[in-house]
Formats: structure tokens, sequence, C-alpha cells
């Protein structure tokens, strides 16, 4: 099987990071994975994504015009990317950076307030971690413990005690999608 995302947003939600740590987890799993960034002066405030193919099987490209998966953190992207969603896909959004909610109907679509539960959780930076749980929550392309070994791979040692932080994010973003 085969998914294909892209995620979007403003540079700085951890975009890139999200994108990064998925593909590390589906590679974890003995699954096939690319990772396609998206962006330049985006790292700063402009729109960024990344597209992300996980698959059982060999992948031919990279380059995606249509999507299984869209995650979009801001209005912009919204704009751009709801529509590139393939009927009967998924459409996964921060209701914090979106005025004007998407208008599909022949998609499955999740508003989640990840800022929200980031603040809830004391901490910004866990931003990203609840989306991706979302995304996991929708469907569950990797295990808990592959998550957890790519943050040990992946985060600084300084840093290896905030991964308790993060999968409890993931968890939080996970229970966001299973109460909708």
């Amino acid at each position: 099987m085969t998914t294909e995302i892209i995620i979007s947003g403003f540079g700085g939600q951890g975009i890139l990071s999200m994108g990064k740590i998925l593909a590390y987890c589906a590679l974890m799993d003995g699954k096939e994975a690319t990772w396609m960034p998206a962006y330049g002066p985006e790292q700063r405030g402009g729109t960024a994504n990344v597209t992300v193919i996980v698959s059982d099987k060999p992948i031919s490209s990279p380059i995606l015009s249509r999507y299984d998966i869209a995650i979009v953190l801001n209005q912009p992207s919204l704009d751009k990317f709801q529509h590139r969603v393939k009927p009967g896909g998924t459409l996964i959004y921060d209701c914090f950076g979106i005025s004007s909610p998407p208008t599909r109907t022949d998609i499955q679509v999740f508003s989640i307030d990840a800022m929200a539960k980031a603040t809830e959780l004391q901490n910004a930076k866990v931003f990203n971690m609840v989306v991706l749980g979302a995304l996991l929550g929708t469907h569950p392309i990797t295990s808990t413990d592959a998550l957890r070994r790519v943050l040990e791979k992946t985060l600084p040692e300084r840093s290896h005690s905030l991964i308790p932080l993060n999968l409890q994010a993931v968890e939080e973003g996970r229970k966001m999608v299973s109460q909708a």
C-alpha cells in the first residue's frame, strides 16, 4: 500500500521536521519512504511544505500533484492543497490558522486545535507532534515504537528528556481525531 502525503504551513511550525520524522519512522518499520521538502525564505515565516510517500513497494518518483492526505496549518496552504486531495482522501487542518474552513464533501476532514493542545502541554514546540499524532490517529502509518526510536536517533542527546513529552503530544493528537 502507498500513502502520499503533503504537509504544509508557515516556516517555523515544524513542517519539515514532521515530514522527516514520518519518513524515518516508515524506514524503521521496514517500508519505503521519500521526503521532499520545499522551502527557501519560507523557513522564516513564508509557506513551507514537504511531500512524504510511504509504501510497501519501491517508489518511482517523489513528485506528486494529488495526495491521499493533506495536513494544512495555514490559510494559504489550505487554499493551495485542499483541491489536490484525492476523492476519498483525508484533510487535517489546524483551526488556529484557518479563516475559511475547507469546503470539500468528498473527503474526510478533521479540524484540530494543535496550538491549544501544545499550550496545555506547556510547550509550544510540541505543536508539530500534536499534528503528527492527528495524522497517525487517522492513518496509523507507523508504530509508536518506531517513533520513539526515531526521536532517540534524531534528537540531540541533551533533548532526550523531551521524548516523553513528544510522545504524549502525539497521543493527544491521536485522541483529538478519535473523538471527532
